[in-house]
C-alpha cells in the first residue's frame, strides 16, 4: 500500500510562485464547480494557472499580457456559476 510522503501533504503557498508579470484573481465557486473551472482552464491554451486554496476558494494567475482574456472568462463564470471574483494584489517581490 502506498503512503503519501509527509512533505506532499503540505500545500505550497501561492505567494512565492507569483511575480510582477502575472495578474492574480481570487475566485470563489461552489465546491462542486471546482472541477468544471479547472477543466476550463486546462482547455484554455495556457490562459492561467489555477491554485485551489480550500474547497471552492481558488487563486488564478495569468500572464499580464492575457489579463483581458482572463477577466472576460471570469466574467462568464460569474454569470454562469455565480462565482465571486476579486482582484488579488501580488506579493512584493524583492
Amino acid at each position: 500500500m502506498w503512503q503519501i510522503p509527509s512533505y506532499a501533504k503540505c500545500p505550497v503557498p501561492v505567494a512565492p510562485l507569483l511575480d510582477r508579470d502575472l495578474v492574480c484573481r481570487r475566485v470563489v465557486v461552489r465546491d462542486k464547480d471546482v472541477v468544471f473551472v479547472k477543466g476550463i482552464f486546462e482547455a484554455s491554451e495556457g490562459l492561467g494557472a489555477l491554485f485551489a486554496e480550500k474547497g471552492g476558494e481558488l487563486i488564478i494567475s495569468a500572464p499580464l499580457s492575457r489579463e483581458r482574456e482572463l477577466d472576460e472568462l471570469l466574467a462568464d463564470l460569474q454569470s454562469e456559476l455565480q462565482a465571486h471574483v476579486s482582484h488579488l494584489p501580488l506579493p512584493t517581490v524583492p
